[in-house]
């Protein structure tokens, strides 16, 4: 049935199994990308961008996907990116195949509302027994919470592009996290990317790094190393610069214009002593701070920079306990920040300012090296995912085991339940269940093992009641 705007208003069971080969379909075009011998797609936009990922929510970005079921999967990748980070695949697949092991049921006209609240009853079921076998590590010792935190961000990224860097990556993530402390939020975790060099170069700095933004003459001269300087953050203009606006001013005297430009030259070394005088060594502004300016501060031992992006003035100021300023008169103590140590270090073609050692302790920049731009790019990416599954395992405390292990006992747990119970549910919850097995048999499908004679050798482990831990090793 079509409708006068061209668009298919389709209903009942043809519409339904529609929807559901829309999911399968899309789900199909992304599930190479499962566990670590996932494989990365390229997408080319019709812009002319080229992206390389193997994240759903990044690919089911670039695609152009038109059916309004596969929307909706294409939805569920989204929110579980933002709200977890990682996992992405897995709720994909997990949802296309349930809908898949629905589709002969609704093709034999069976009851849909006893499909669903079967669902329901196992889906609760399945998250109970998963609370039983999460392993806590509240009460344990910071070495203890940061092996296990590196284990999680290992996990994460042993399938992304930078899995051949799984554990130093995972290593410098979780001491990111671990500085920010209870605060959370990721705008205080900088991830500054600099080309050149292997990811093994990457480094982190408990504190903040940005690039030098602008080379004004005279800045070779400034110092580049302070021991405990006062900082000073503007959002106020150091430079001399043409009217704004079309001010015309009428001379009858050739020498006034010369008083004009004194007066100038006055107000702006008036704002420069104020600046000196504050006892700030170091001063940064988000506006221009022009050549003269620079010599004159390079002359009196202060290093300054101008063009400062907003993101990382704030994150100076939140880390060095400074306050931005938007008049440089009567500057007090109570708005200068602070450091132990502030330098200026050359990383591959770029000068970078490094504040580290300071009061605020919360707050961290991830310094990511790399060959080609696209590496680097999603790089940032998996870096991104490994910082969200870090901060999630540390408000929740409690993990449990990856490689499909958990999929397979919730598995064998929702059959042996299944068979105890009489009518449609019965199939309903078997089909619950058989749709879990979708993880660990599309990890072995990637690693090009046989995952009809490793699922066989599963569901035994778990049905012997002592394997609640074993998952697909797709080396061995």
């Amino acid at each position: 049935m079509a409708s006068t705007l061209g668009t298919d208003t389709a209903q009942g069971k043809g519409q339904l199994i529609s929807n559901i080969n829309a999911c399968t379909a899309l789900a199909d075009a992304v599930r190479t990308t499962l566990g670590r011998g996932g494989m990365a797609k390229l997408v080319h936009d019709e812009k002319g961008n080229t992206t390389i990922s193997n994240d759903d929510a990044t690919i089911m970005n670039l695609l152009d996907i038109v059916h309004p079921g596969a929307k909706i999967l294409a939805d569920i990748a989204k929110s579980q990116d933002s709200e977890v980070g990682g996992g992405t695949t897995t709720v994909v697949l997990l949802a296309a195949e349930f809908l898949k092991e629905a589709k002969p049921f609704v093709e034999d006209g069976g009851q849909l509302h006893n499909l669903i609240s079967s669902y329901r009853i196992a889906s609760m079921m399945a998250l109970k027994k998963i609370e039983d076998l999460a392993v806590s590590i509240e009460g344990k010792s910071l070495e203890e919470k940061k092996q296990l935190l590196s284990k999680c961000a290992a996990t994460t990224l042993s399938s992304k592009l930078i899995g051949g860097e799984k554990e130093f990556s995972a290593s410098m993530v979780v001491d990111a996290v671990i500085a920010i402390g209870n605060d959370g939020r990721l705008n205080l975790i900088g991830i500054k990317k600099v080309p050149g060099d292997t990811m093994r170069d990457s480094f982190l700095v408990k504190g903040v790094a940005f690039k030098n933004t602008f080379s004004y003459a005279g800045f070779e001269e400034q110092p580049k190393k302070f021991q405990s300087p006062k900082i000073l953050l503007l959002n106020v203009e150091l430079e001399r610069k043409p009217e704004k606006e079309n001010a015309e001013i009428s001379l009858s005297d050739p020498l006034q214009y010369q008083s004009i430009v004194d007066v100038e030259r006055t107000i702006m070394y008036i704002k420069l002593d104020q600046c000196v005088k504050s006892g700030a060594k170091i001063v940064l502004s988000r506006l221009a701070i022009g050549d003269q300016v620079t010599k004159y501060f390079a002359d009196r031992d202060i290093f300054c920079s101008g063009h400062v992006a907003e993101e990382d003035l704030m994150r100076v100021a939140d880390a060095t306990g400074a306050t931005v300023q938007i008049i440089v008169h009567n500057i007090i103590d109570e708005v200068l920040g602070s450091c132990e140590i502030f330098e200026e270090r050359q990383v591959g073609n770029e000068r970078f300012n490094i504040f580290s050692g300071c009061p605020s302790d919360q707050t961290a920049t991830i310094v990511l090296r790399g060959g080609a731009d696209e590496f680097i790019e999603e790089a940032e990416k998996c870096l991104h995912d490994a910082i969200m599954i870090v901060r999630r395992a540390l408000k929740n405390l409690t993990v449990v085991p990856g490689g499909g292990a958990i999929d397979m006992e919730i598995s064998t747990y929702l059959r042996q339940h299944a068979s105890t119970t009489a009518g449609n549910s019965q199939l309903f919850i078997n089909a619950y269940a058989k749709a879990l097995e979708v993880i660990p048999r599309q990890i072995c499908d990637n690693a090009g093992s046989d995952a009809t004679d490793v699922l066989n050798k599963l569901r035994q482990k778990h049905a012997s009641g002592e394997g609640a831990n074993y998952g697909v090793d797709i080396n061995t």
